[in-house]
């Protein structure tokens, strides 16, 4: 279905090596001089880690061109064996379970410059209207190792995390977490962070920041929320970034509480158009409603709200709470952030407004091959894991017909899941399990297949005709139809099934809400 050919490469990049899996996450210690002149950083990483069984061999990611300069264990150098974008630490003290050691990761260079960022990422080196410097890193898919070394791979987060930068005079960083302290003399911040993060969740930001903030008051207390954007910009943000605490409100009452409550909420201004980066937002949307000002679901309805604000920031729940463990289940993320935007919609202007949207964005499918991925070699599905992925929640939820009960799925997810990494089994059985209602092959056929389940029908009088097509076996989904105006749910499957309807079926309708194609046909 995917037709591609793999390599070892993506191998090591993709799947939980042997030489990954005998040690687990604890801390990162990571500091970066960035000198945005010579395109070129240097600095190290201490990897603080748990052994979970012996084994002297420890594998850490780093794209090149930037090199590893050596690491060091107990003042010790290590032999490293260099294979592409991995390397092989030769550890010499034993290895003892239970242990937590540290290695600490030398490194230098000129990192991947990003070609379209945040798609194509790498660091951004930009300079803003005034012709000061303004950098950014993202790097999603690509992967974090691609401008700082670790274990590049999901399923395994660190439970907390200092990242200290080193920015030009008179330029701040803005990274993850909680500001503690700027060594003035060498213009270094250090930014703590003291929730598990995502690798690709980490972020540099550097610019002429001014700085403005609110108190959020919260579903656990009081939330700081801060804001960051290029000096020229402030009265536009302050304008604009309204739309921060209206987010917080809608997405707190869907989904529950903000997930980092600890390491706080910032939007920071970016020069290029966002991304999710956990507790530190990157914004770029030019202060507009919509898409870069254009509504994607065409209904009028994307222009209610910035797209970047209230996309991004849903990655919170979905991505930077709950994490796929790997990059094929990207839908994880994506799909219900996408179904987030609706969800805004529904929180303030009503489910017939929501409804609107997200129907109005089944313009941008493709069907075009799954939107699962092939696993274990770091490649994602299809792009409709976005609004075909929206449309399939949103069907869900006229399956489970309570609202209700449907948002308390949703905030149970990020109960249950909460702070960690997940796979699409473990999403689907919660959401069966807490629903009532088992909707394995519902996922089974808009995750795992390109097809669109067909509902044909014929009418014949009173008698309604009817069965889906191009679904997998056993898919039998409940369809709510209408008949002269009056609502009716019927149970369709692969086979004909018959049933007498009161009312003119020349009025017959399926519910829009429902994602799949009606055809009639002739009646025998």
């Amino acid at each position: 279905m995917f037709g591609q050919n793999f390599t070892e490469q993506d191998t090591l990049r993709g799947s939980i090596t042997p030489e990954r899996e005998w040690w687990d996450l604890n801390y990162y210690d990571l500091y970066v001089d960035v000198d945005p002149d010579q395109k070129f950083i240097s600095g190290q990483n201490t990897v603080r880690y748990e052994v979970l069984k012996p084994k002297q061999v420890l594998q850490v990611d780093l794209q090149p061109p930037l090199k590893i300069e050596k690491v060091i264990q107990d003042g010790e150098e290590l032999k490293v064996k260099d294979h592409g974008n991995a390397h092989f630490v030769q550890l010499q003290k034993p290895q003892k379970k239970g242990d937590f050691n540290e290695i600490i990761v030398h490194f230098s260079g000129r990192p991947k410059e990003a070609v379209l960022a945040p798609w194509d990422g790498g660091f951004s080196w930009k300079k803003d209207e005034n012709g000061k410097d303004f950098v950014a890193t993202s790097n999603q898919g690509l992967g974090a190792s691609v401008w700082w070394p670790n274990k590049d791979h999901m399923y395994d987060e660190v439970d907390s995390m200092l990242i200290r930068v080193k920015a030009p005079k008179g330029l701040m960083d803005v990274s993850n977490g909680r500001l503690r302290k700027v060594d003035e003399d060498t213009n270094t911040y250090h930014w703590f962070v003291s929730n598990p993060i995502n690798n690709y969740g980490v972020n540099i930001n550097i610019g002429d920041y001014v700085h403005f903030g609110e108190k959020y008051a919260g579903e656990k207390g009081e939330l700081d929320m801060d804001y960051y954007v290029l000096r020229d910009n402030l009265e536009k943000a302050k304008n604009q970034f309204q739309d921060a605490p209206k987010m917080m409100k809608a997405f707190e009452h869907w989904f529950g509480p903000y997930p980092f409550y600890e390491d706080s909420y910032k939007l920071v201004e970016a020069p290029y158009l966002g991304m999710e980066h956990q507790s530190s937002v990157t914004y770029g949307n030019n202060y507009q409603n919509g898409y870069l000002g254009k509504d994607l679901s065409g209904t009028g309805w994307g222009l209610k709200f910035d797209f970047i604000i209230i996309h991004e920031s849903g990655h919170e729940w979905f991505a930077n709470n709950i994490t796929y463990k790997d990059i094929a289940d990207m839908w994880i993320h994506e799909s219900f952030t996408a179904y987030s935007e609706n969800l805004l919609l529904d929180y303030y202007y009503g489910k017939e407004a929501s409804a609107d949207y997200v129907i109005g964005t089944r313009a941008n499918i493709e069907n075009d091959k799954p939107i699962i991925g092939p696993y274990g070699v770091n490649q994602e599905g299809s792009k409709d894991m976005y609004y075909k992925g929206a449309n399939m929640l949103h069907t869900i939820r006229q399956v489970v017909d309570d609202d209700e009960k449907w948002r308390q799925v949703l905030r149970g997810l990020n109960r249950e899941f909460y702070h960690q990494t997940v796979t699409t089994k473990q999403v689907e059985d919660y959401m069966s399990k807490k629903s009532g209602i088992d909707l394995s092959n519902v996922f089974e056929q808009y995750l795992r297949t390109p097809k669109v389940p067909v509902f044909e029908y014929k009418r014949d009088g009173n008698s309604l005709k009817y069965r889906y097509a191009d679904v997998v076996k056993g898919f039998e989904m409940p369809l709510k139809i209408t008949v002269d105006g009056e609502m009716h749910w019927i149970t369709p499957s692969e086979k004909w099934k018959t049933e007498k309807i009161k009312g003119n079926l020349s009025s017959f309708k399926v519910n829009r809400n429902f994602y799949v194609e009606v055809k009639e046909l002739e009646s025998n």
